[in-house]
């Protein structure tokens, strides 16, 4: 028998009362012949009608209290900004002795509720004195803290739901731009981020996007319970660039790797910026907007709003980090293998002369100092002294994956590549079937 999931359990002392905290299993009654046989049932003598429905497979309620679990009196409380668990417990008339006891109670989980949550909902169960003796804190969509007074002494633990992982397709072809694409494919911004960073190293997004270009991405949805509760990782996707194809499978590293093994990341990335904001193409002659004549471009604009942060397009050491009234705030890196790379135009600058960075840390901020019309980052990419196009100067191979794990990986890419080509071919008989139909 399933026992009932509720906040409490009843169960029988030896005085043929019942005590709270402790579960009794019922006999199922027999049958003969499909006669059910009276004789054979077991019940207690008066069920207590349970006060919530929870999931409870290990939950232990209090045990020391002459109140019966159903009578505590619960009540919902929502964190607000700035809110800490002794202000929580101040609004709810729980004393600072009490903060202290839940927060050092048996059990390592109850340092979870130092970092509560803005807008969380909390629960809490008194006594008819109004004293703590249950709480409950939501984790996540999966997991509970419950933290429960037993013989005087609070005892913290968590209960974890299992989540279910279905996986989902996504393809689409741009028309407009790469958002709208995805966005209208099903994905969500944070799924749409994530995906251009697996092609961030190949791909410019901001620069490189063409109509007609096309995408695949095979995800993971998770559910508890039957409900959906969010998206997972992207564990597979392709992208078709200009007639040109990039396809990424997720290992059990949580890395992204080419169906022949090489890592999708490499020594820099093609933008330093949000793909999301253009202006113009790379090109080796412009007409300057305020000097007023055509002079060299040796660099990629990108077009963002102002303060948008920009990042450093591989590992290195700035060499600069200063203002002149051309370049106005603007950082060099030099990266290894003589290669250096230029921001121009920083509203502010967020590194320092001699700081060696990381790849994709912020270095500064886009704005419109110097010789500028409007907030925008000028991007060099400087191979031994002689300007480079950054979206497409042939960068250092990435590492392959590790010999002692290609046997594993080249059975899930060849699972994963049949995906994606399954994918492709119903994208392609869905256009089929609209353009048929118009």
């Amino acid at each position: 028998m399933v026992p009932l999931k509720s906040s409490k359990q009843v169960t029988s002392s030896t005085n043929g009362e019942f005590i709270v905290g402790e579960r009794y299993q019922v006999a199922m009654p027999e049958q003969e012949n499909g006669i059910v046989t009276p004789d054979n049932i077991q019940l207690p003598i008066q069920p207590i009608e349970p006060v919530n429905i929870i999931q409870e497979p290990t939950r232990v309620l209090p045990s020391n209290i002459e109140e019966d679990a159903a009578q505590l009196d619960w009540h919902s409380v929502k964190v607000k900004s700035g809110d800490s668990l002794a202000k929580i417990f101040k609004r709810n008339g729980l004393n600072a002795t009490t903060t202290h006891n839940v927060i050092t109670a048996k059990g390592d989980d109850s340092e979870l509720l130092k970092k509560i949550r803005v807008d969380d909902i909390m629960r809490i169960g008194k006594d008819s004195e109004g004293n703590l003796v249950s709480l409950e804190y939501p984790l996540s969509k999966y997991e509970t803290l419950f933290v429960n007074l037993q013989n005087q002494q609070y005892h913290a633990y968590k209960e974890s739901k299992t989540v279910e992982v279905r996986e989902a397709i996504a393809h689409g072809t741009i028309k407009s731009n790469f958002w709208n694409a995805a966005s209208s494919a099903g994905l969500n911004d944070g799924q749409i981020i994530s995906l251009a960073n697996v092609f961030g190293w190949d791909i410019d997004f901001a620069m490189d996007i063409r109509e007609g270009d096309s995408f695949n991405v095979i995800y993971e949805n998770q559910y508890v319970e039957g409900d959906f509760i969010g998206t997972g990782n992207i564990v597979a996707a392709e992208f078709i660039n200009q007639g040109e194809s990039f396809q990424a499978i997720r290992f059990t590293d949580d890395e992204y790797y080419s169906p022949d093994g090489r890592s999708m990341r490499k020594a820099f990335l093609r933008a330093p910026v949000s793909f999301r904001y253009i202006s113009s193409n790379f090109k080796r002659k412009r007409f300057h907007p305020i000097q007023k004549r055509w002079k060299s471009h040796n660099g990629t604009d990108y077009s963002a709003k102002q303060g948008t942060p920009v990042v450093a397009a591989g590992n290195g050491r700035v060499t600069h980090s200063t203002y002149n009234k051309y370049n106005g705030n603007y950082v060099f890196i030099q990266h290894g293998n003589g290669i250096v790379t230029k921001y121009l135009h920083f509203s502010k600058r967020a590194v320092k002369q001699g700081e060696r960075v990381k790849q994709g840390q912020v270095i500064g901020y886009v704005g419109s100092t110097g010789m500028s019309e409007a907030p925008h980052l000028h991007y060099e990419f400087l191979l031994n002294g002689v300007h480079r196009n950054p979206r497409t100067v042939k960068l250092p191979d990435a590492k392959p994956i590790s010999s002692k794990f290609r046997q594993k990986f080249d059975a899930i890419a060849t699972q994963r590549l049949a995906e994606l080509s399954s994918s492709r071919h119903m994208m392609l008989s869905m256009q089929s079937s609209n353009s048929s139909a118009q």
